[in-house]
Formats: structure tokens, sequence, C-alpha cells
């Protein structure tokens, strides 16, 4: 299988932002999620959020997605206010980063075209935290499932104990599970495994690259075009 996957910042592309917006929003509501947070649209135009598509080699089809929102004082994070439903300690435990640069990996999904290849487990996140170096953001944060929370953890990802019950909260609706996490140290990824880390640190280094990725389903033949 071929693929490429692309990051821009979300103003600099509102088409493609738009179609993205709508391959995730058929991805919830197939499994019965009609609303989350992360789905909100006021992102869109905001020039502190990047987003990175997966699409075909032609641009014709997306197979998945995710974004790097970065914390502002006109843009809070989505997990800010879709975990202050349940624990209203989240907006302070925030403000006690005010001297940080804080992100958010959010609003990730692939399809299910493509399920089983690692997109949405792996290889997003990895470019994901590869961009936040580039960018300067000192923490990242984000709210998995239990199929990604293996993965997470891999690529540097630690669990945000502090929050909700040991971490975990029922999002996006009660009958689903979601762990909060936090990488401290976006530069040096001290918690990733060592084959993680070596490959984030060359998609970081080299954004515009040909690499054949192997999945749990099988090869992926992907071209990275994630300079911003």
């Amino acid at each position: 299988m071929k693929a490429k996957i692309r990051a821009y910042k979300s103003p600099d592309d509102i088409e493609t932002s738009l179609r993205y917006i709508e391959g995730h929003r058929k991805v919830l509501e197939s499994y019965g999620v009609k609303k989350v947070t992360s789905a909100n649209h006021n992102w869109l135009y905001d020039d502190q959020t990047y987003v990175v598509i997966v699409e075909s080699e032609d641009g014709d089809r997306i197979f998945g997605g995710t974004r790097v929102q970065i914390r502002s004082q006109n843009l809070k994070m989505p997990m800010e206010d879709a975990i202050s439903k349940i624990d209203s300690n989240i907006y302070a435990y925030m403000d006690k980063y005010e001297n940080k640069k804080l992100a958010e990996f959010c609003g990730l999904f692939n399809s299910k075209e493509v399920a089983g290849y690692g997109i949405g487990s792996i290889f997003l996140g990895r470019i994901a935290i590869a961009i936040c170096a580039n960018m300067g953001v000192d923490h990242l944060m984000g709210l998995c499932s239990p199929a990604t929370l293996r993965n997470s953890l891999r690529v540097g990802f630690e669990i945000l104990r502090d929050l909700g019950n040991n971490g975990t909260f029922y999002y996006p609706r009660e009958s689903l599970i979601a762990t909060a996490l936090i990488i401290e140290d976006v530069q040096n990824l001290p918690n990733a495994t060592i084959e993680e880390k070596n490959r984030i640190l060359d998609l970081r280094n080299n954004p515009s690259q040909f690499a054949v990725e192997k999945g749990p389903k099988g090869e992926l033949e992907i071209i990275y075009d994630t300079k911003i």
C-alpha cells in the first residue's frame, strides 16, 4: 500500500482541513459518537493549529489525520473542555504550565480502509511529536483510547495520573474510556523506546523523505512531506 503524509498550518489549506473534518466525522459516527470536543471547528483559522493528513498519492482520498493544537490565550486545548465536564480541576492544572509552550495531539482518526496498518496508532504519533519539537513545544498532551495506549507509551507519552481516575475518563461517551497523556520533554523523549526515539528524530531532521514502514498488517510505502 502507498500513502502520503503531509503537514500544514490549518489556515494555509482550508479545503483540506474541511476534508479532514468530514473524514473524522464519518469515523466517529461509525462508532456511534455524534459529537466530541475535539471535533469542534474553532481551530480552522487558528495559526497555531497544524494538521497532519494521510492521503493517497494523488490526493483524492484521505486515509486519516490528526492535529497538533498549540495552547494560546485565544484557544485552549480541546482536552481541557472535554475533561472539565468530569474533572473541574483541569483548567487550574493547565495554568500551572503557563510559562511553557503546550500543545495537544488531538482529532486522530484513520479510515477503515487502512485499519491495521498502524496509521492511527503509530505513524501519526511519530509525526506529531517530530513537528512539536521543531516548533519549540515543551509539553505535548493528549487523550487516547485503550487501543492506542500501548503505542502512545512507546513513542514517549506518560499517563497523567493527577487527572480523572488515575488518568482515565469516560470519554467521548460513558461506554468509552480515554486516558490522559503527556510528554514532558518533547525534545529529548526520555520515555520513548530507542527504536521509536530514533525514528522520530529522523522524521524531525528529515521531514521530506520516502520510507517503507512496517505496520501490523504489512508494509506501507509512505512519502513524507511534513516540513512546516
